[in-house]
């Protein structure tokens, strides 16, 4: 398993409570630490704008809304950024057929992995 590096700050864009905990448990069971969580599109991109942060964990699918819209910004931002969904991929036509995703529900060592190579990328 591939750790990424200890005190890496994430910011975790999750609408499901639950999922959020565990992804914050994980992470810092993996070093990490979580830097905000948010729910929405409006929240994640004011957390973007305010909060210190290496690399956000984007759940695919908020509610009635998706994160494509956080993806775009982080990445004209410069920000690195993985794509979490219980779906079969992202959109062919997103926008985004490169960026990492990870498949939910994931386990510790699958989101440490895709966290330290997304950062060293």
């Amino acid at each position: 398993m591939s750790q990424p590096p200890v005190g890496t700050r994430v910011l975790i864009v999750e609408d499901d409570t639950i999922i959020a905990m565990t992804a914050e448990d994980m992470l810092d069971e993996c070093g990490c630490k979580t830097a905000a969580i948010a729910v929405s599109v409006a929240e994640a991109l004011a957390r973007a704008a305010d909060t210190d942060f290496d690399i956000a964990l984007l759940d695919l699918n908020l509610k009635d809304e998706n994160s494509l819209p956080v993806a775009q910004h982080l990445r004209d931002a410069g920000k690195r950024f993985v794509f979490a969904t219980g779906y079969d991929g992202l959109p062919p036509d997103s926008g985004f057929a490169d960026a990492p995703v990870i498949s939910k529900p994931y386990r510790i060592e699958q989101l440490a992995t895709v966290i330290a190579q997304t950062l060293s990328d």
